[in-house]
Formats: C-alpha cells, sequence, structure tokens
C-alpha cells in the first residue's frame, strides 16, 4: 500500500508480487483498488500486479473541480514512473478501458500489451444519457435511489436474480457509500469527465498486440461498441463472454482471469501453424 504525489494531489496504489510480467489494472468508474480483492492472488501469483485508484475513486484525492478524462492516463503515466517501469501490460474495463486506450494513444511506448474489457472507443448517445440518468440520481443525495439507478444493469439479468443474497450484499455495503456526498460528487466527476470522450478516429494508431473482451449481455457497452474497437485497431482479437453482462469479472471471474492472464503472458503473439 502506497501513495504519490501527482499535480499535488494524493494517488493511492498497491503492488502485489515480484517477479513476471508488470500488470497494471484500470478500474470502471464505481470501482477502487479493493474491487479487485478476490482476484489479487490469482493475479500476482505469475505477475507483478498493479493496482491504482483514479482520481475521485477509493483512497487516492478528490478533485475541486470539473475535468477531462486525460487526466487519469496522466496520471497512469506518473504512477509508472515512481514504479520505474518502461512498459506494462495494461488491461481496464469499462471507464478504466477509457483511460487505457487514451494511455495507449499517448504513451504508446510503456504498452507491452493492452487488454480493454467491457469497454468502447467513443461515449455514444445511450453511454451519455445513462451517465446523465447517473448523475441526477447523485443530485438527490439518495445513496439507496443511486444503487437502484446504477448497480442493477451492471449485470446481466440471470446473474441478478440467481445470486439474490450476494446482490443484497452488495447493497448492503454500496448504499452507505454512495450515500456520502463527497463521494456522489466524485462519482458526477468521474462521470462527467467521459461526457466528450472519442477517440474513435484515432484507433488505427493503437500498434501494441490487443485483446478486446466483451460480455453476452452487456447494455452499457454493447457489444457493437467492442466490434468497432476490433474493426478498427489492427491485428486485435475479440472474444465474447456468454452467459455475463457489463461486470464480466463478478459474473465470470475464472473466464475473465484466464482470459486476462492467458493474454498478459503468452509468450508469442504470432503464431506460424
Amino acid at each position: 500500500m502506497s501513495e504519490f504525489k501527482f499535480n499535488g494531489k494524493t494517488v493511492y496504489y498497491e503492488v502485489h508480487g515480484e517477479r513476471g510480467t508488470p500488470l497494471l489494472l484500470l478500474n470502471g468508474i464505481m470501482m477502487s483498488v479493493n474491487s479487485w480483492k478476490p482476484f489479487v492472488k490469482t493475479f500476482s501469483q505469475n505477475n507483478r500486479l498493479i493496482l491504482v485508484d483514479f482520481f475521485d475513486q477509493g483512497r487516492s484525492a478528490r478533485m475541486d473541480c470539473a475535468y477531462a478524462q486525460n487526466v487519469q492516463a496522466d496520471l497512469t503515466a506518473a504512477l509508472l514512473d515512481v514504479l520505474a517501469l518502461d512498459k506494462v501490460c495494461v488491461m481496464g474495463i469499462s471507464y478504466g478501458g477509457e483511460v487505457a486506450l487514451r494511455f495507449a494513444l499517448e504513451y504508446p511506448q510503456r504498452v507491452e500489451r493492452l487488454i480493454l474489457a467491457n469497454t468502447a472507443a467513443r461515449t455514444s448517445a445511450w453511454l451519455r444519457d445513462i451517465g446523465h440518468c447517473w448523475n441526477a440520481a447523485a443530485a438527490t443525495g439518495d445513496g439507496r435511489l443511486y444503487y437502484l439507478t446504477t448497480i442493477p444493469v451492471i449485470y446481466s439479468t440471470e446473474f441478478y436474480e440467481s445470486h439474490a443474497e450476494w446482490m443484497k450484499a452488495r447493497e448492503k455495503t454500496l448504499v452507505p457509500y454512495f450515500s456520502q456526498p463527497d463521494v456522489l460528487s466524485a462519482l458526477v466527476r468521474l462521470t462527467d469527465s467521459a461526457e466528450n470522450y472519442d477517440v474513435t478516429a484515432r484507433l488505427g494508431e493503437i500498434s501494441c498486440p490487443t485483446l478486446i473482451i466483451s460480455a453476452q449481455s452487456d447494455i452499457i457497452t454493447p457489444i457493437t461498441e467492442q466490434n468497432l474497437l476490433h474493426a478498427c485497431i489492427k491485428d486485435s482479437k475479440h472474444v465474447i463472454i456468454n452467459d455475463s453482462g457489463h461486470a464480466s469479472m463478478y459474473e465470470q471471474p475464472a473466464v475473465f482471469a484466464a482470459l486476462v492472464l492467458g493474454f498478459a503472458n503468452q509468450a508469442e503473439t504470432r503464431y506460424e501453424i
């Protein structure tokens, strides 16, 4: 558990494991370093696992004004400087995938391999209006309303209904968290930072090996968005996880881990058959 200063503000990060390919995981919008706890043992067994809270997440500093999403990509580069790492394998999920794309475009020499899970190259009109809905719920100050507006749609219907007790436990934990005014303000700023996100025109610049992960029942970032990524990123690979919604890491953890670790650690990126 460590901290460093970037732009005069504190950034919280963790490093687990001491060997293998450095693997950096970038959080979705409502996530934090703690969201990866179930995966730490598996992901650090043969890799140097790096976790970080973006500004307005977890134990990193809260921002005091609106900002553009690219600040999170610059924060990521600063973290690699602190760790004295030239290159890492980057995996970003949802909002973290957007930051990963920005990072790969602005700091291409620092990305060994890129894994994009449940993410998109742009904030579509669909996703923008979803964000507006989340922010409207946040404006009420009602943590339970924010939970009900944001969390159920992250999961597939099948998972949500078959894991009722697990979802109740999530609600018990998240409602008090979402009821904190500073947390809601931070979530609004995070959502707003992606309001005008669109790197579609630059996807052809990405040259590192890239894996794109979709989920069959993802309604936040539908498969059409990952199809666009796959079509525009040269030689990228595209895998669809069945029976899963937007939170694929929780719905299909074994499959998710196998895909991430398999791609990050494969000895070759091209095979002669």
